[in-house]
């Protein structure tokens, strides 16, 4: 009878998992539906459905990978439903669906709580809706804000009305880690490559959607110093510097002596792009310079970068910056001989390894094929460093290009479109699947142990 129901209880949680999946897809597909309406281009000519589906998966995803000139491609009605899209996607589906049913005053049941908990990941089911309202209105000021600083360029360069919805919807853009933009030309931020008020603005709005809803909270309640944070927060805020800080030197060091990318600006506009580089290519999927002039070391570096994402819960994607931490630890404690990983006076449980171990190999298995799906169709039209460089942006919802996704076969845009739902639905799911499980049933017996050879 325990059994039976132990099992019902992992049903349950299968339920959740499927409805998380099936929500984006739904999203996607209505986003396709509304992106193929003659309305929606800006030319009064239907998108073929192809490109709609790729455009709203990559909104979505808040991947950023476009196969048209969204500036010129969309009319204003497509660019709001792109913005909707993305806005959707970044702060996920759950967050809105539960402001509709407390505006409704409808009561929000268990199972729905269980949802809501997932997509934010909660510890907890009680008062959820006060949370879910919070994280938006937390959300929605940091976009205002981005916003209200970004008109301060862009209003004197395209007038009141366009200026502010260009200022709007970019910021939408960055704090979601989506990457899109309306500039026209694929050209992003390149305009904009000495100017640090775009650039700065834009960066802090995608570290801040990077972070996570709960680390920002955390964060600002948070009146007691560093090591008083929760160590999830710690770990967050640690290796988000880390990872910044070293892409910065990184990409100062390769690129400024690079005709192609930094070697042109003066030495403070070198380290201001270095920087805002090694931001967006966490998940953001902007570029302030050419990135096909990248050296293949700086590809291969942010191949990486891009595959290790921004944090959970976040608007971002990849295999997430904790994962890697937990990782990172694992190995240490190896090395020292350590029979459990310990940081910060604090032990990690080996559920929590174990998820991490299998969200990379999982990751870094869909990647590796993907590149050579894409590879074997392309058959020579592009370098293996390209190629990487391109399955690691769609895996890492990130959204840059160095050969331009236009210029792809349609079979490997085709390729991308799965790539990109798995890199922002697939480890999430995993995780919370492997969580879950690990949570049931305990076997009543264990087999013998016996060891085999590793390295």
């Amino acid at each position: 009878m325990i059994l039976q129901e132990k099992h019902r209880g992992r049903n349950g949680f299968q339920h959740t998992e499927s409805v998380l999946v099936l929500g984006f897809l739904a999203v996607i597909l209505i986003g396709t539906a509304l992106l193929a309406l003659p309305v929606s281009s800006a030319n009064g000519q239907s998108i073929s459905l192809f490109n709609s589906l790729f455009t709203s998966t990559s909104a979505v995803c808040v991947t950023g990978l476009v196969v048209t000139n969204t500036g010129t491609t969309f009319s204003i009605f497509g660019q709001i439903v792109l913005l909707v899209l993305i806005q959707t996607g970044g702060l996920g589906f759950m967050v809105f669906a539960t402001m509709i049913m407390v505006a409704l005053g409808r009561k929000i049941s268990i199972k729905g709580r269980m949802l809501i908990r997932e997509s934010m990941n909660g510890a907890s089911l009680s008062d959820l809706g006060s949370l879910t309202r919070l994280y938006l209105l937390l959300s929605l000021g940091i976009e205002l804000a981005g916003a209200l600083l970004l008109s301060i360029r862009f209003v004197p360069l395209f007038g009141w009305k366009h200026g502010l919805w260009m200022a709007l919807f970019h910021s939408v853009s960055a704090f979601c880690n989506a990457g899109f933009d309306l500039f026209g030309g694929y050209a992003s931020l390149t305009a904009f490559s000495g100017d640090p008020l775009v650039l700065l603005t834009v960066a802090v709005l995608i570290i801040l959607g990077g972070l996570g809803f709960s680390v920002i909270l955390e964060s600002l309640r948070n009146r007691e110093g560093f090591r008083n944070l929760s160590l999830h927060t710690r770990i967050v805020l640690m290796t988000t510097a880390v990872l910044l800080l070293s892409g910065m030197v990184f990409y100062w060091l390769v690129e400024r002596t690079n005709a192609g990318t930094l070697a042109g600006y003066g030495e403070g506009e070198k380290a201001l792009n270095a920087f805002f580089q090694s931001v967006t290519m966490r998940t953001a999927g902007f570029n302030s310079f050419d990135l096909s002039r990248f050296r293949d070391g700086s590809k291969l570096f942010s191949s990486l970068l891009m595959l290790i994402g921004a944090s959970p819960a976040s608007t971002g994607g990849g295999i997430k910056n904790t994962t890697i931490a937990a990782l990172v630890l694992l190995m240490c404690s190896v090395v020292r001989g350590d029979r459990e990983v310990n940081v910060a006076r604090r032990r990690l449980s080996d559920d929590i390894i174990r998820r991490a171990l299998a969200v990379t190999v999982l990751f870094v298995t869909a990647l590796l094929a993907g590149t050579l799906v894409i590879s074997l169709i392309e058959d020579g039209r592009f370098a293996l460093e390209d190629i990487l460089f391109e399955a690691s942006s769609a895996m890492g919802t990130v959204g840059v290009s160095t050969v331009g996704t236009p210029n792809l076969s349609p079979a490997s845009q085709a390729v991308l479109l799965p790539m990109m739902f798995f890199g922002r639905v697939g480890p999430l799911t995993l995780a919370m699947a492997v969580a879950k499980r690990q949570g049931g049933m305990k076997p009543v017996s264990k087999y013998p142990e016996e060891r085999i050879m590793i390295g």
